[in-house]
């Protein structure tokens, strides 16, 4: 099968006298000989396309042997298929083609009646009609040897449809003995018995070429959908933004009305000085805050209660002590969550294409499902080369707790390099543990003191809970963060010095120490990337107090756009106290190996070394296992070359694919380019905005089939956010997606039936706030009743607006006045008389 281009243009059709003009060219003895002497063969139908072309029919050397061909193989079908005389009859090009396939005489063609019939060529006739003549120079298929002419007559008049039209052919004297030889060869080879194995062949190329335009016409169709899908995704963002603008000049609307009835200023209301134009009040309006508002009742509680919350772990009315159990060992049996319960129905229904297609499809595990194609086949090449086979005795003996040496050298050398460190890493500063969960629960236990505490912003990854105390016993104090603008925060759940400050003195206050700090970056699940100068700062925060700070860099190589820069605590010029910083990572996330169990820590104190190094006893990596993983790290061509490369192209696209679907759906999430996972705003699917009504939506999601990860997992302060897993198959991608539209369809249908039968209750408490790191804000932000709003109310909704979208951007007050100079003109009017 042929794949040179569209040069073939096979889409052409022919006709019959066209045909017939290509069956008397092809046909003529000298042009047989030629195509039989020589291997390549295509100036040979070049010649013939010229010789046609003067013609008035204009084909391509291309086309022309693309329909011999044809007509080659219509031929050997029937005359295998059609043992009968008869069967040559049912097409009109039989004889022709029989004739010259079998060494027969030559054949001319006339239209009669409609129909084609084949005469013989008569030897030496001439008829008088219509003909060419070419001399030596214009032969198109004659050779320096042979300056013969040749004539080509073709007939095709109305008027002679009861006479035949005899094409007169001026044959080449004097063909050598060998052409005569191949000619003989050439009508035994047709009666070859091979000649039906190679019949077959020319059917299956012709079947493999139907199959491939069938395809092409697939893809074609394909192309068409995802345009009319991505025509459908603008034409949504267009309502959206339309939507959007709408709702903003609603709201400003009521804000002149409340300024124009009240001129006294309060705590909840603004009043325009006289004078104050356009740009002006907008600028000011832009820049107030939203007012932090009550802390929840989450928040209320006492510190030592929210600490670690059992009911957010363990059934309490299923809890039973167990006679066999220590105090330590029924708390362990008891401690599970969302995640615990999720992660156990998705092992009892496991989505398989296959096998189970009704399936729980899990999108609330972090892993990279992504790149096992690039993994698996680059373990396979190790094991097949002599490095990776290598099996001396200290790989099987007892190492050095901290790890083998020579694997401990080369994450020294990879993190060097890949945290740019100003200078090389020590490898006697590195242990090796199985996990970065297990250094969690050697550093909390080496750390802390039974009863003591750990510093950490929430939302975080739940599983820290777990690991920090359940082995050590160690707490975790929480500086709550949230989707509200306020103070001196830039964007949602930012994480800022006041905030840390305000969590460690309530502690403190409370009688709890704190030991440690924990800094999440890239942050689960946010999936923030925190910059050096916010590094810089938390990590002076820490010093102040004497923190220890626990640096998690595992999705360090997991931030796929190149908008994005990642900074590691080790890429920084000089530490603040670097007898206090410990930095981990491990493969397990950005080499897509979630089941190998390895994790590095690099600290300076070798105090913590040490004894992190003597619980390495419980939590050690077998000698094979760390060389395995030494020659992987080595390996910076391939990493950088292949495998990166390829994981940030594979991990945006499924990223992108995600965070459309939720655009269409109206859906707010914060965009961020680092992790596996979105943070996603369900909040306006919640009517009375609580952790029980999250857990029963998160429940309805399990119910359909799909895993997600709700908020009270990551001990989030606001109910409704989710975590969703994108690094996944696109199949799995779409199924996933819709069956979570349809469980929002069905529950804001649920909603929407609910305001109608209590059309003034609404509750703006919990509803998305937002900034342009948040996409798309809930349309039901927007206040139901006018009687409830106040000035400063809407003062905060507008702020919200305009931080979610550019329009500002688009429509500065300058551009306004120069569109629409008359409304300018009355609106500044009304603006100087309040």
């Amino acid at each position: 099968m042929d794949f040179r281009g569209k040069k073939y243009e096979r889409g052409s059709n022919w006709s019959d006298p066209e045909v017939v003009e290509l069956l008397q060219l092809w046909a003529d003895e000298s042009v047989q000989v030629e195509l039989e002497s020589c291997l390549r063969n295509q100036h040979v139908f070049n010649r013939i396309a010229e010789v046609l072309r003067e013609k008035g029919i204009h084909r391509t050397g291309d086309q022309c042997r693309e329909k011999i061909k044809k007509m080659k193989l219509e031929y050997r079908r029937i005359k295998d298929n059609s043992k009968a005389p008869r069967g040559g009859r049912t097409w009109k090009f039989y004889e022709v083609m029989d004739r010259v396939l079998t060494s027969r005489p030559a054949l001319a063609y006339g239209s009669l009646s409609g129909s084609m019939m084949a005469q013989q060529v008569l030897q030496g006739s001439m008829v008088e009609s219509y003909h060419h003549q070419f001399t030596s120079s214009a032969l198109p298929f004659g050779h320096s040897q042979h300056p013969e002419l040749m004539e080509i007559k073709c007939f095709s008049e109305p008027s002679m449809a009861n006479s035949s039209r005899i094409q007169n052919v001026v044959p080449r004297p004097g063909f050598s003995a060998l052409h005569r030889l191949r000619k003989k060869r050439k009508g035994q080879r047709v009666k070859d018995p091979l000649d039906d194995l190679l019949l077959k062949t020319l059917t299956s190329q012709r079947a493999m070429e139907e199959r491939f335009l069938q395809m092409e016409e697939r893809r074609f169709q394909r192309d068409l959908d995802v345009e009319e899908r991505r025509m459908q995704l603008e034409q949504r963002r267009f309502e959206l933004e339309r939507e959007h603008e709408f709702r903003m000049f609603n709201v400003f609307a009521q804000m002149l009305s409340i300024l124009k009835q009240s001129h006294s200023g309060s705590s909840s209301s603004v009043v325009m000085p006289r004078g104050l134009d356009f740009s002006q009040a907008l600028s000011e309006i832009a820049g107030m805050g939203g007012g932090g508002g009550d802390l929840q009742e989450m928040r209320s509680r006492s510190l030592t209660d929210r600490r670690v919350d059992m009911h957010g772990f363990c059934n309490a009315s299923d809890f039973q002590r167990s006679p066999y159990l220590s105090a330590r060992g029924n708390i362990a049996n008891i401690f599970r969550g969302s995640t615990e319960e999720g992660y156990k129905a998705y092992h009892a229904d496991k989505y398989d294409e296959d096998k189970n297609p009704n399936g729980i499809i899990n999108f609330g595990t972090s892993e990279n499902k992504l790149c096992f194609d690039l993994m698996s086949k680059r373990l396979k090449e190790q094991l097949t080369q002599t490095d990776m086979n290598l099996m001396e005795p200290p790989l099987l003996q007892y190492p050095d707790w901290k790890g083998h040496m020579f694997l401990r050298e080369e994450v020294a050398r990879f993190l060097t390099y890949y945290c740019k460190a100003p200078a090389p890493l020590k490898a006697e500063n590195v242990i090796v543990l199985n996990g970065c969960g297990s250094l969690f629960s050697a550093l909390a236990t080496v750390l802390c003191d039974p009863g003591e505490a750990v510093l950490i912003a929430t939302p975080f990854y739940g599983g820290i809970t777990q690991s920090v105390f359940l082995y050590g016993n160690v707490k975790l104090v929480y500086a709550y963060l949230d989707s509200k603008i306020t103070g001196t925060s830039t964007r949602p759940f930012q994480l800022t010095v006041e905030k840390l400050e305000k969590a460690l003195q309530d502690a403190r206050a409370e009688g709890v120490t704190v030991r440690a700090l924990i800094l999440l970056n890239p942050q689960n699940p946010l999936g923030d990337i925190y910059s050096l100068s916010e590094l810089r700062d938390y990590l002076e925060f820490a010093k102040r107090h004497e923190l220890h700070v626990i640096v998690d860099e595992i999705y360090m190589l997991s931030v796929f756009d190149e908008s994005a820069t990642f900074h590691s605590v080790l890429g920084m010029d000089r530490l603040p106290d670097p007898q206090r910083t410990h930095v981990m990572w491990g493969i397990s996330k950005d080499f897509a190996v979630s089941g190998i169990r390895f994790g590095t820590l690099y600290t300076e104190n070798q105090d913590v070394a040490n004894a992190v190094a003597s619980l390495c006893y419980f939590h050690g990596v077998c000698g094979p296992v760390q060389h395995k993983v030494a020659q992987l790290l080595r390996d910076r061509d391939w990493i950088n070359q292949v495998y990166l490369r390829a994981n940030h192209a594979r991990l945006k696209a499924a990223h992108t694919y995600v965070t459309d679907e939720l655009k269409t759906l109206g859906v707010p999430f914060l965009n961020r380019n680092a992790g596996f996972f979105v943070w996603i705003d369900f909040r306006k699917y919640l009517r009375t905005g609580t952790f029980e009504e999250e857990m029963l939506l998160w429940r309805r999601f399990l119910d359909n089939k799909v895993l997600l990860s709700c908020g009270k997992a990551f001990e989030c302060s606001e109910p409704g956010w989710f975590r969703i897993i994108f690094a996944d198959k696109t199949h799995r991608l779409q199924l996933g997606m819709q069956r979570i539209r349809k469980v929002l369809e069905e529950r804001e249908q649920e909603i929407l039936a609910e305001e109608k039968e209590q059309p003034c209750q609404s509750d703006q408490d919990g509803k998305a706030d937002s900034t342009d790191e948040v996409i798309f804000v809930s349309r039901h932000q927007e206040p139901t009743c006018a009687s409830s709003s106040n000035l400063g109310d809407l003062i905060g909704l507008l702020q919200q607006q305009m931080r979610s979208s550019d329009w500002l951007q688009k429509n500065t007050a300058e551009q306004f006045a120069q569109g629409k100079p008359e409304i300018y003109d009355v609106f500044s009017k009304l603006v100087g008389k309040q």
